[in-house]
């Protein structure tokens, strides 16, 4: 079995396609499990706003890339053009890149590592890792650590929640006026609170499934000197209209805003203009809703030019982290290779054991016959030399021209011959 690879992430593939592969939290324990049921013998799946990638163990990557059509009930042919496959030392130095913010659409940006950090606990927890994989996440975290230290490849990076306010500044200059609604509650939905009430704009509200959590993330807010509510999703289409900035950014596998709720809303605002992000995969709102007039949608492959600033500085140093991450593959690549070979240094010493056991046994036999020790063990210690030389030497006997110069430059080299 082999280490690989494989997924879609922002570069491979539109949000159409990555929202249709995506895993929640809720699924992956489950998805883990029948993974490494069918088609691998260890696993992990990474899944975010920008990627869905599967770490495994597997005899074949084609069979990881047509369970993930399976599980999701997808055609194929729909899903295989946007995927890339990665093998052993290239699936080794993917992972140390995504982990460092390497390959982000945000270079630099600190958010992946949390999010690989948390696929992996919930792999550990389903028990889908092994050996392999457990020793490739212990490095790949290593690794992030040693390039977030020596490096500047966070400096000057921009997140999408800044990206975000950044764009909403664009429509209305001064944000202080505006209400905003954020739907969901979860880590990025936080984030953006954060960085849009360091804005003051008038209000606030977080739209929740359940109001316990909403009530906890608007208290959190509130605290920041932002007059902020929580309500229920189920409240949004009699109230959406009193929004002028929505951002959105939920687990759900169906879109939470729909056409409908927008073009009453636009309706009901008499054209004040609305700007809204949709930070979730799949997407919480219609695509369609982006064709309205006074509507600003955006989506997470919307806001690249905006996170991209500062892009000159990080990319300088993002030449440094590479050659971190390259001296690093190779490293672990070393170790993979000590790994497949104990198997054969297990067979050697078997066998070594196997013919010191046999020795001993006819040396304590002769013993018990009255033979004097000192021939015995002289008769041992010859049979020894014999048997574990026969080997190698009847081996560069047989060997002729090329092979035998190759193999006595081999032997000299394990017995440390110096002449």
């Amino acid at each position: 079995m082999q280490l690989f690879t494989i997924g879609v992430n922002h570069t491979t593939a539109p949000i159409s396609i990555r929202e249709n592969v995506a895993f929640t939290d809720a699924n992956l324990r489950h998805a883990l499990g029948d993974l490494t049921a069918k088609s691998a013998a260890e696993a992990a799946i990474l899944s975010t706003c920008n990627r869905t990638e599967i770490y495994a163990q597997s005899n074949s990557p084609e069979y990881i890339v047509n369970w993930l059509a399976d599980y999701h009930r997808l055609d194929l042919n729909k899903v295989q053009p946007y995927t890339y496959m990665l093998s052993n030392q290239d699936a080794v130095k993917h992972a140390f890149r995504v982990a460092s913010g390497l390959d982000s659409m945000v270079l630099g940006e600190p958010q992946i590592l949390g999010q690989f950090k948390q696929s992996v606990k919930i792999a550990q927890d389903a028990g889908t890792l092994g050996t392999m994989l457990h020793k490739l996440f212990q490095r790949t975290f290593e690794v992030a650590k040693e390039v977030r230290t020596n490096t500047d490849i966070g400096a000057n990076s921009i997140s999408m929640a800044a990206a975000a306010v950044k764009l909403a500044q664009r429509i209305f200059g001064d944000i202080s006026g505006q209400k905003v609604l954020f739907i969901g509650a979860g880590e990025m939905i936080e984030l953006c609170a954060d960085h849009f009430a360091a804005q003051k704009p008038k209000s606030m509200a977080i739209a929740n499934r359940t109001l316990e959590r909403g009530n906890d993330l608007a208290e959190k807010i509130g605290g920041l000197g932002v007059n902020t509510q929580a309500i229920l999703l189920n409240d949004l289409p009699e109230r959406f209209a009193e929004f002028d900035i929505v951002i959105t950014s939920t687990a759900s596998q169906l879109p939470i805003v729909g056409l409908g709720m927008v073009e009453r809303a636009v309706k009901a605002r008499k054209h004040r203009p609305i700007f809204m992000v949709d930070l979730a995969v799949p997407r919480d709102i219609e695509p369609e809703v982006a064709a309205l007039d006074d509507v600003f949608l955006y989506t997470v492959d919307d806001l690249a030019q905006v996170v991209n600033d500062g892009m000159v500085n990080r990319q300088e140093a993002a030449v440094n982290a590479e050659m971190i991450v390259q001296t690093r593959v190779d490293h672990f690549m070393q170790w993979l290779a000590k790994r497949d070979a104990v198997p054969t240094i297990k067979a050697l010493r078997d066998q070594a054991e196997a013919t010191r056991q046999a020795e001993l046994t006819k040396a304590i036999k002769l013993i018990q016959k009255g033979e004097a020790p000192e021939k015995v063990l002289e008769a041992l210690s010859n049979a020894l030399t014999n048997k574990f030389l026969h080997a190698p030497s009847h081996a560069l006997n047989q060997a002729h021209g090329d092979e035998h110069a190759k193999l006595e430059n081999i032997l000299k080299q394990l017995y440390q011959i110096k002449n």
